[in-house]
């Protein structure tokens, strides 16, 4: 029976360019003899030893410094964290703020609708008629001929002064009941609010929401015939550089309508959609 034979590991073939070869070569007379080739090669050894170990120390040196800007960010967030959870700010509006700006809104409504109502409470009635009519009735005969002259030159006149001035005869205003003075008012205060808030102030010295009321009830009384600037004007408080700023308000926010397809600017109402 054969023996067992034992494992054996290679030999490793000798590097080429291996220490051993470097101090056997036959090819490189100069070559040092004994241990001397050992000094070249640990000078480079020490060169890149010292090089790693400079690397080392800055990879050192920036650990530190991520370390102390680590703590001290992180210090920064805490107290920003507290500031927030700790400090009042008077200033941010509350929910009391929204309810306060709601309620003055109301009382500047409510104000305007009473001014407009004391306003209107404040207009002289119309006259009465029925004595005129009374008169009229028992001397029409004697005065059949002069009240016939007398209407002819005042039609003249009349017929005149509009061909003269281009201006319609105004028709005199219906007489409204309450009700109806009370949806115009609310017309008229919706209108108001829907408008920049220059025309919804109430500052006396400006009087541009006076002005532009005068201007919309003069509008909603057109019965939606065009409308010329030059018939709304009624100076000096409604002049005409007045009356063009509240018509251009009122045709950009679409509730009058401009036409000029005549050749003459007209305005028609239109109202709130």
């Amino acid at each position: 029976m054969l023996g067992h034979t034992p494992h054996r590991t290679p030999l490793k073939r000798v590097s080429q360019g291996s220490l051993f070869a470097l101090s056997r070569s036959g090819n490189n007379p100069d070559a040092p003899h004994g241990l001397g080739f050992i000094e070249p090669v640990m000078a480079e050894l020490i060169d890149e030893v010292e090089t790693l170990q400079a690397n080392v120390e800055g990879l050192r040196n920036l650990g530190n410094s991520l370390k102390t800007f680590n703590e001290s960010f992180a210090s920064w967030l805490y107290v920003m964290d507290m500031n927030a959870l700790t400090v009042d700010w008077p200033q941010a509006p509350t929910d009391a703020s929204f309810r306060l700006a709601k309620r003055r809104r109301e009382e500047i409504a409510r104000l305007a609708e009473e001014s407009v109502l004391k306003a209107a409470s404040a207009a002289p009635p119309p006259p009465d008629s029925e004595a005129d009519k009374t008169t009229f009735t028992e001397n029409q005969e004697s005065e059949t001929t002069y009240t016939t002259n007398a209407t002819t030159r005042n039609a003249s006149t009349s017929i005149a002064k509009s061909a003269s001035t281009g201006i319609p005869k105004k028709k005199a205003k219906p007489k409204l009941t309450a009700k109806e003075k009370k949806e115009r008012l609310l017309s008229l205060e919706k209108t108001i609010m829907s408008l920049p808030l220059e025309f919804r102030g109430s500052d006396p010295a400006r009087g541009l929401r006076r002005n532009m009321e005068s201007v919309i009830e003069f509008m909603m009384d057109s019965d939606g015939r065009g409308i010329k600037l030059i018939e709304i004007i009624r100076p000096p408080d409604l002049n005409q550089a007045r009356v063009n700023k509240c018509l251009i308000a009122l045709v950009n926010r679409k509730i009058v309508q401009k036409e000029n397809s005549t050749g003459t600017v007209l305005y028609h109402w239109t109202g709130l959609s």
